[in-house]
């Protein structure tokens, strides 16, 4: 039967655990422009903003009601990261705004550290005390032992305060516990990065390839709306992945993987399309550096000997590859984006990149498009002063390839066991839940216990609210202006923010909180306006438009200053040591890494234990909207997909409950129902992350589901990168609580 473009959105919108969306919250939208049209004479204002409910920062419309109450969020049209749709979860980000569990006033830990016990004091003593320890930090230890840990657009205003307050130990868990490899590997191999959203084009690929990635349920707008459009023009979808997931359901080739054995396939088709001659020879003759290199090196690479690795039969593996060589250029194998899986992530990501370049899809119609900038001025402020000291001189020499900083670098430096000179001693942590975010629980744990100061800045309480010493409450990001947003796309764009109301309760906005610490530890020049909306309209009128120009448009488009692909017959330079595209990477030996990526073993689970494999869901985003009343209505637990064979030797049904016990002990603290299903591998499980919240504050999440976060405390450093591989973790079944009688349970 064909899958239309239509059916394909309809299913994005469909929880793993195969709820539809729409009819349990029917005015949630999903892709569609808007629920309703908007009567003439309503009285509703409307407000520009972009989403913050994930990374995609999609730009649209607030809309409030005759009350001046936030009613609905619809896309902006002229947005090329929405199209003027919004995806369940940015539609419903208004749950953010009115969540009564929100962090309403300024907080100071009065009890043990985690327990959640705190007094409420004012945002002038919040801002004192803070201001005070920092110059204390600075004093003792230097500036540089005071780090920030950051994610969104709020947190770049708390980075620009560090690097004022003199650290650059300033990192974000998007990096190391999430896309690092693969930006890196692109970097190597093509001499660019692949940042947010990727250049991927979609739309018009002739052969799409999933290697672990799940479009249509970790809600990656832009593209999901691309790949319905490219299974309309009857596009090949193949889907790698030991979970029959929905992206599975909508292609020709479903590849049910032996989970950890990802490298041998992609060394397989690498031959394959080496040996059948389906490269693009005119492209890798002219744009690229060490064919002959590679071609030797993957001589051995057989699919029959991936067959014996992956379980994938030869068969499937050459006309999978054939499927890809046909297509070419018009193909994508697609890079992912949380791909911190095995500890040799960047050599895995390097053989998706050198195979794009087998294919020709660098720079190519179908393929990935040239993306293009704008600058947005800065606006004036003082020099920052120079760190004596950085996190790259906490493990001289280490992850070398590593292009931003290290999160669980600063979390070593801050462990009682480190015993360098370049120690961490406090942490401002703003919009990122580290408990929930980090792998290894205890030895985070432990690294925030050794600390001298912690201080959390967040909208919501949150696990590692409990171990501050003050916590700040900020508003949402439907309540403040933000910096633009400025994304590479295939037109440059501005998008701005600006408030739909005003906060509720004592919350403030991130750069008012960050003049006011400024302003206390002396470096108020940095942050010398009265307010955001200043900064905005300076650095719009350089550009030759005006903050009240935007309010009305919300996005600015520019005109494109070079192409969106090559053309034929301009020589084109990439930013690498040979100016071409690097099959062979010089860079990678000069750091004392294998030019050529190796396929290497990784471990299996025992008798009895299985892989734990974690993934999306379109209702949610990590652990961050599992709370939001919207959002928990449409995916309120994590079920457990587990394969009937394995099912039938535990003696486990549908709807049984389970606890979690990893292969290291750790167990989980809460249960959750197992769903039985042949759409997974018998020697994996699968659930949905950012469940099993810890923090009774949050009456709608805390004690549902189980945190796949607590039970990865077997992490796989990437050399290269310093990323945290979290996927070789194996969990096995308790069916009775493993805890005290007394733990509480939800």
């Amino acid at each position: 039967m064909k899958t239309t473009r239509r059916d394909f959105l309809k299913i994005s919108s469909v929880a793993a655990g195969g709820l539809v969306f729409a009819p349990v919250l029917n005015w949630v939208p999903g892709f569609l422009k808007s629920d309703k049209p908007i009567p003439d004479d309503s009285k509703a204002k409307r407000y520009p903003n972009y989403c913050e409910v994930c990374f995609w920062n999609c730009a649209g419309w607030v809309y409030t009601d005759h009350d001046n109450k936030i009613w609905k969020i619809i896309g902006n049209e002229d947005d090329p990261h929405s199209n003027g749709r919004f995806c369940p979860r940015g539609t419903g980000g208004v749950g953010m705004y009115y969540d009564d569990d929100r962090l309403k006033k300024p907080l100071k830990r009065i009890g043990e550290a985690g327990a959640q016990q705190f007094v409420e004091i004012e945002w002038e003593e919040a801002i004192e005390t803070i201001a005070k320890k920092m110059q204390e930090i600075a004093g003792k230890h230097g500036p540089e032992s005071f780090a920030l840990f950051n994610h969104g657009s709020s947190g770049k205003h708390f980075a620009d305060l560090f690097n004022a307050y003199g650290s650059k130990n300033i990192a974000g868990p998007a990096y190391a516990q999430c896309k690092g490899p693969r930006e890196e590997a692109f970097q190597v191999t093509f001499g660019h990065a692949l940042h947010s959203p990727e250049p991927l084009d979609i739309r018009d690929t002739r052969c799409l390839v999933l290697i672990g990635s799940h479009l249509g349920e970790n809600m990656h707008n832009g593209q999901v709306q691309e790949m319905a459009e490219a299974i309309d023009k009857q596009a090949t979808i193949i889907t790698v992945d030991p979970r029959f997931s929905t992206a599975a359901s909508k292609s020709k080739f479903w590849l049910p993987i032996k989970p950890a054995t990802d490298m041998a396939l992609l060394l397989a088709w690498i031959h394959v399309i080496i040996e059948e001659e389906l490269y693009d020879r005119k492209y890798v003759e002219e744009l690229t550096f060490g064919f002959e290199q590679l071609k030797a090196h993957v001589k051995d690479y057989t699919p029959e000997w991936a067959y014996g690795i992956t379980t994938i039969e030869p068969d499937v593996i050459r006309a999978t590859a054939r499927e890809m060589g046909a297509a070419s250029p018009a193909v994508i194998v697609h890079p992912g984006r949380h791909v911190t899986w095995y500890g040799d992530d960047t050599q895995r990501l390097r053989a998706v990149a050198i195979l794009n370049a087998l294919l020709g899809s660098w720079g190519r119609r179908g393929g990935f498009y040239l993306p293009e900038k704008a600058k947005l001025p800065k606006y004036p402020t003082p020099e920052n002063p120079k760190p004596t000291w950085t996190w790259r001189d906490v493990m001289p020499g280490q992850y070398p390839l590593a292009s931003l900083p290290v999160t669980n670098v600063l979390v070593d430096a801050s462990h009682p066991s480190y015993l360098g000179k370049h120690k961490v001693k406090a942490w401002m942590v703003a919009g990122t839940n580290l408990i929930a975010t980090m792998p290894d629980l205890k030895r985070t744990i432990e690294a925030i216990q050794n600390l001298e100061y912690l201080v959390v800045i967040d909208t919501m309480p949150a696990e590692i609210t409990g171990y501050a010493d003050i916590v700040l409450p900020e508003c949402t990001y439907l309540e403040r202006y933000d910096m633009m947003r400025i994304s590479e796309h295939r037109i440059p764009t501005f998008a701005l923010r600006m408030p739909a109301a005003e906060p509720r309760w004592e919350s403030k906005p991130g750069w008012w909180i960050c003049k006011q610490i400024a302003s206390k530890i002396g470096k108020g020049d940095y942050f010398k306006y009265e307010k955001y909306e200043d900064v905005l309209d300076f650095q719009l009128k350089e550009m030759g438009s005006s903050l009240e120009e935007m309010k009305k448009a919300g996005v600015k488009t520019f005109h494109r200053k070079e192409d969106l692909y090559f053309v034929e017959g301009h020589p084109h330079v990439f930013d690498t040591p040979t100016g071409k595209i690097e099959l062979y990477s010089n860079l990678m030996i000069e750091n004392g890494f294998d030019p050529l990526p190796k396929y290497i073993t990784h471990a299996q689970p025992e008798a009895g234990f299985y892989r734990l494999i974690y993934g999306r869901t379109p209702a949610h985003t990590f652990s961050r909207t599992t709370n939001n009343a919207n959002l928990n209505d449409l995916f309120r637990e994590n079920p457990l997909w587990v394969h009937p064979k394995t099912a039938r030797e535990w003696g486990l049904k549908t709807g049984d409950k389970v606890w979690l016990k990893n292969h290291q002990g750790v167990v989980s603290h809460f249960s959750t129902k197992v769903r039985v299903t042949e759409r997974i591998r018998h020697d994996s499980v699968y659930m949905a992350h950012g469940f099993g919240r810890t923090d009774e504050r949050l009456t709608r999440s805390f004690g549902i589901g189980i945190s796949d976060t607590e039970l990865i405390s077997d992490v796989k450093i990437d050399k290269e990168t310093g990323s945290t591989g979290m996927r070789s973790n194996f969990v096995t079944f308790l069916k009775e609580n493993p805890h005290n009688s007394d733990k509480k349970e939800a």
